[in-house]
């Protein structure tokens, strides 16, 4: 019975209590967009002025006479005026006329003569110096002149004692491991590489090689394959350049 007592005494206190509206824009707050437009409705009416309303569209008209703030507007105007003024007073000075660009200019000149343009495009002009006969002329002239020198043999060196490498090469004929003197002896290669790592280049081995006894004799066994050529000396070279 009191349980039934207590609840329907709350449900009597419930009823009477006022109901709080829902403004939906929180405690103390209205729409801050609607704030804006309030205050500065308010702050125009204190100065004695009003707000377009938005999206609207002025009706004032640009002069366009008008010079900007700063007194600015004429800068593109004077620069141009100081430009023909320069431009004139260069002209002047070098004894010219200023041509202006102007549709009704009449076209630039083509040069034609023999201190301007050359004439060798021009067919007309060609044939008027030039004949098909005096052509013919000049090319018999220079056939006449043209001198073909046959080659020679290679002149004798002088003034020395050395044998010459290039005429070997040119004398021999067999390439190179070709085996054409006999090498009798032992531990040849190893006497081979020692040897000839003494000489600053293939040339040198060869010369000294053909100097002492070789190709037939080879007392320092600069030449282990008996081809003739020491120390991996190479002929070919020297017979390409006469084309052999």
């Amino acid at each position: 019975m009191r349980i039934i007592l207590g609840a329907t005494a709350l449900a009597a206190l419930t009823a009477c209590a006022p109901a709080v509206p829902d403004s939906g824009a929180g405690v103390g707050f209205g729409d801050y967009t609607q704030y804006q437009a309030e205050r500065q409705a308010r702050e125009s009416q204190l100065a004695g002025t009003s707000i377009p309303a938005p999206n609207a569209v002025s009706s004032e008209t640009l002069d366009g006479a008008a010079v900007p703030a700063g007194g600015q507007g004429n800068d593109a105007a004077d620069l141009a005026a100081e430009t023909q003024a320069a431009l004139r007073e260069q002209a002047a000075n070098s004894g010219q006329t200023v041509v202006h660009a102007d549709p009704g200019n009449p076209p630039p000149q083509t040069v034609t003569t023999a201190n301007g343009m050359s004439e060798e495009t021009n067919f007309e002009a060609v044939s008027s110096e030039r004949s098909i006969e005096s052509d013919a002329a000049l090319i018999e002239r220079n056939r006449a002149r043209y001198k073909v020198i046959a080659p020679e043999a290679l002149p004798a060196r002088s003034g020395t004692s050395e044998p010459n490498v290039v005429q070997y090469a040119l004398q021999s004929n067999h390439p190179r491991g070709t085996q054409v003197f006999s090498r009798p002896g032992l531990n040849k290669e190893s006497k081979f590489r020692r040897n000839c790592a003494a000489y600053a280049s293939p040339d040198q081995a060869q010369i000294d090689f053909l100097s002492k006894g070789g190709p037939q004799r080879d007392r320092l066994g600069l030449d282990p394959d008996g081809d003739g050529y020491a120390c991996d000396w190479d002929p070919r070279p020297f017979r390409k350049a006469v084309g052999g």
